[in-house]
């Protein structure tokens, strides 16, 4: 691939989906991206399903984090495979791993080690909870950080109904923010000449996307809660029902609260402003379903288009990927995988321009086999 970062070598020791996550990110620029797995078994996510697919049998959840990489097999327990990985350490820009604090200490790979060999490394490092404090040693898996970081306590229909959110956010937002430190590092590297440590987790990503509810608990000292499908602190702006389902608005201004009351011939006192309708959210619930009942969604979402009230539908995913929208930004992608053949994959979220004219990368490989390049990369070291 080409693209910003073609010039970058990043090892890739990390599994699962935060550090896998960060890398494909990376490899999406353009970097070359050598992912390092365990022999006989690989990244866990081979064997997350179902579902899987082909013969021999792939994780279509492996498939989703693992595009425009390299897969070669080491057990890091061995000195000549150990070895190995020090000569790829030697000629990288980046390594990233998602180990239990020390571990890779105790395998002799710690980052003090691999730095004192390649002082321009950029090393990336992902934990669940962080990698000190008084609870820095825990293990991380999305939901549970979901839940201990306060995002389970926000979603849900109620306070009583927690939720996790339906992708693992914590597990990706990790993964992003990692991705973008690894970008600052390399970018202070250009002046200093000496890498740096990048470190984020779980945690640290889950409160990092607190946002409003953040400083809504930390400077008005009130704690969010879930309140299902209703803005917290906007009123009306949610899903709202009406005659063969549902659509969802963002009354987001007072100007568009008045476009839409004219839209709708509403006359409703009390609800002037955002705090008032905030205040009395039952009540503009029910005055906006009411208004909504006999409209079909497709009239509706035209009248709410007309009046320029932003809105949409809830999309299911097979309508995502159908939807001509989404190709057009260049959210899928094709790639021929050497035993399932040509596959569509969700694609990477930046477009790239130069001028006018469009430099986003096109050409992407597939999530690899495991030890797919085991061979070519042995022969590139010797």
């Amino acid at each position: 691939m080409t693209g910003p970062l073609d010039d970058v070598l990043v090892v890739d020791l990390s599994r699962a989906l935060a550090g896998p996550h960060a890398t494909m990110m990376l490899g999406d620029l353009g970097a070359r991206v050598i992912k390092v797995e365990a022999p006989g078994r690989g990244d866990d996510t081979r064997g997350w399903g179902p579902p899987f697919v082909g013969e021999p049998r792939e994780s279509t959840y492996f498939l989703s984090a693992n595009r425009n990489k390299e897969s070669i097999t080491l057990d890091l327990k061995d000195d000549a495979d150990r070895d190995l990985l020090l000569r790829l350490v030697d000629r990288a820009d980046v390594l990233v791993e998602n180990f239990r604090t020390g571990v890779l200490e105790r395998l002799g790979l710690g980052v003090d080690e691999l730095r004192d060999r390649n002082p321009r490394l950029v090393v990336l490092s992902i934990t669940g909870f962080g990698h000190d404090g008084p609870e820095g040693g825990r293990a991380g898996y999305d939901q549970i950080a979901q839940g201990e970081a306060g995002l389970m306590s926000l979603t849900g229909s109620g306070p009583d109904d927690p939720q996790r959110v339906g992708t693992p956010i914590g597990d990706l937002l990790a993964g992003m923010y990692g991705a973008y430190g690894v970008l600052a590092a390399l970018h202070e590297r250009s002046r200093t000449g000496t890498g740096s440590v990048v470190r984020t987790s779980l945690l640290a990503a889950v409160v990092g996307v607190h946002a409003f509810q953040g400083t809504r608990y930390t400077v008005a000292g009130e704690v969010g809660v879930a309140q299902g499908n209703h803005h917290p602190s906007i009123a009306p702006y949610g899903l709202f029902h009406c005659a063969d389902g549902a659509v969802q608005i963002a009354v987001g201004s007072e100007g568009l609260w008045q476009r839409f009351c004219e839209a709708f011939e509403l006359d409703v006192d009390g609800l002037s402003t955002n705090a008032e309708r905030v205040a009395n959210r039952s009540r503009v619930i029910e005055v906006v379903e009411a208004a909504f009942a006999d409209w079909p969604a497709e009239e509706l979402l035209a009248r709410l288009g007309e009046a320029g009230i932003p809105a949409g539908k809830v999309r299911t995913l097979d309508e995502v990927y159908a939807w001509d929208q989404t190709a057009s930004q260049g959210l899928l992608v094709i790639v021929e995988h050497p035993t399932l053949g040509s596959l569509t994959l969700p694609g990477p979220p930046l477009r790239f321009f130069a001028g006018t004219a469009e430099t986003t990368p096109r050409e992407h490989t597939a999530p690899p086999t495991l030890d797919q390049h085991g061979d070519a990369i042995r022969a590139w070291l010797s």
